[in-house]
C-alpha cells in the first residue's frame, strides 16, 4: 500500500511537469497562435501525452494505470477545450460541444467510408474506470455478472480493454447523424453515420479525406470477445497487459477476438441530442 501510495504521487508529480515543460518548450508563435490557435492545443497535448506514455512503459501496475488514465483524462479535457474551438469556428458551425463519449468502430483504418456503421458501438462515458479486473472475475461471477459500477457481464460476449479491465459493452448501434471526432492528435473533422440500407448495412464517413486511423485514439485499446471453446476472462493472461498504444488487444485462449478502434466524440449537430 505504502509502494503504490508513493509511485501514485509520483505520477501526480511527473504529469504536472510535463504539463509544465509543454508550456515552454512547444509554446507556439504568437503568429501560430493566432493562425492555428485549436490545432496547436492538441499538439501540444499530443507530445506531452506520448512522451508521458513513453516514460511509464517502465511502470507496472497501478502505477502505470494511474499515469495513463491521467494522460486519458488530459486527452478528454483537451479535446473537450479543442471542441470548443472549433465549434465556434466557421468550419463546424452548426455543431454543439457535449462530453466526451467513445465510439468503438470497426474499418479498414486507411479508408475514409464504409459499410461497417451497424457494427460500431457507443460508450456514453468512459468505461475503463468502471470495468473489473481480470484478477476480480470469480467476485464478478460471485455477483451474478453485475459489475460494482451496476453493468452486466455477458459470458458469451465481453470486453476488455488496454490495462485488462473487463469493461461493459457499448451500445448498438451507433445512432445515424453527424458527430464531431478527434483521436486526440492532429485530426478534428466530421463524421457522418447514414441510416441502414435494404440489405441493413449501414454507411460510415468521414469528411476532410480523413482516414479512420487519423481520429482513432491510439492509446486506448479495446476488444470484444466470443467463447468457442469454454473460454472466459479466466484464461485471459494477466501477463499481457497492459497493451502498447496502436497495438492489437491480446488473444484469450478459448475465444474468438474482434478488436475495436477507439474514437472520441466531442461534438453533435445542433438539432440533435447523444
Amino acid at each position: 500500500m505504502a509502494i503504490s501510495s508513493h509511485l501514485s504521487c509520483w505520477v501526480v508529480v511527473l504529469v504536472a511537469v510535463l504539463s509544465l515543460s509543454q508550456a515552454t518548450a512547444f509554446a507556439p508563435s504568437a503568429a501560430s497562435r493566432s493562425l492555428f490557435p485549436a490545432r496547436n492545443n492538441v499538439m501540444r497535448n499530443t507530445r506531452t501525452s506520448s512522451t508521458a506514455l513513453r516514460m511509464s512503459s517502465g511502470l507496472q501496475g497501478q502505477g502505470a494505470v494511474v499515469l495513463r488514465r491521467a494522460l486519458l483524462a488530459s486527452a478528454v479535457f483537451a479535446g473537450v477545450s479543442f471542441a470548443t474551438e472549433v465549434t465556434a469556428g466557421p468550419k463546424f458551425k452548426g455543431f454543439k460541444r457535449i462530453r466526451t463519449q467513445f465510439i468503438a468502430a470497426l474499418g479498414d483504418p486507411k479508408a475514409s467510408s464504409g459499410t461497417e456503421a451497424s457494427q460500431w458501438g457507443l460508450w456514453r462515458e468512459d468505461p475503463g474506470p468502471r470495468g473489473v479486473w481480470l484478477r476480480k472475475y470469480a467476485d464478478l461471477q460471485k455477483s451474478g455478472g453485475k459489475a460494482p459500477a451496476g453493468w452486466k457481464f455477458d459470458n458469451n460476449d465481453w470486453w476488455l480493454e488496454e490495462h485488462g479491465l473487463i469493461m461493459e459493452a457499448p451500445e448498438f448501434p451507433v445512432p445515424t447523424g453527424r458527430y464531431l471526432v478527434t483521436g486526440g492528435r492532429e485530426t478534428t473533422t466530421v463524421l457522418t453515420v447514414s441510416a441502414p440500407d435494404a440489405q441493413g448495412k449501414q454507411q460510415w464517413s468521414l469528411d476532410d479525406d480523413a482516414k479512420l486511423y487519423d481520429v482513432t485514439h491510439l492509446p486506448c485499446r479495446s476488444a470484444r470477445y466470443t467463447p468457442n471453446g469454454g473460454g472466459s476472462p479466466a484464461t485471459a493472461k494477466e501477463s499481457d497487459f497492459p497493451v502498447a498504444p496502436g497495438a492489437e488487444m491480446p488473444a484469450v485462449q478459448g475465444c474468438n477476438k474482434q478488436d475495436y478502434a477507439v474514437l472520441f466524440v466531442i461534438g453533435v449537430e445542433n438539432q440533435r441530442d447523444l
